[in-house]
């Protein structure tokens, strides 16, 4: 059957794509919960509004994130932390501080979860964080932890 998605549907495909589905999958699952609408004559005119609007909408966040990652990128963020002996942390710094941080420093609101930190920084010292702003556009951040005086 086929069938015109009204939503993005992982491992079958994005709004306003037209795709092949068995009729059980169509009729159970993607038309009851409005992730899809049977195909016809008049949705297929439908479909490519869907696939106009999709594409408007993320050239709109590619350049977006262009724009925040302008203002970010190569920036020297300084966090100003607790530290003991030997440039050990009291606690650590994770993507949630360097999103506070990145806000109070450059104005550039950031989501804390497009921050690829693999663990939470415990040590003193510089850190180059990369930020995964949209799915073409990656801005690289130096992070200076230092303690407080």
């Amino acid at each position: 059957m086929q069938v015109v998605l009204r939503d993005d549907v992982e491992n079958l495909g994005c709004k306003g794509d037209l795709v092949d589905v068995a009729d059980g999958y169509a009729r159970n699952y993607l038309v009851p919960k409005g992730l899809a609408i049977k195909a016809g004559k008049g949705v297929a005119k439908q479909a490519e509004s869907m696939r106009r609007n999709r594409s408007v909408r993320e050239t709109r966040e590619r350049e977006a994130a262009n724009a925040v990652a302008s203002r970010i990128s190569g920036r020297a963020i300084e966090l100003k932390v607790r530290a003991g002996e030997g440039g050990k942390l009291f606690g650590s710094v994770t993507s949630a501080d360097l999103a506070d941080a990145v806000l109070a420093q450059t104005g550039a609101e950031i989501d804390r979860r497009k921050i690829a930190l693999d663990e939470p920084i415990k040590e003193i010292g510089d850190v180059e964080v990369a930020v995964r702003l949209h799915a073409d556009v990656t801005a690289l951040l130096q992070v200076s932890v230092t303690a407080i005086d």
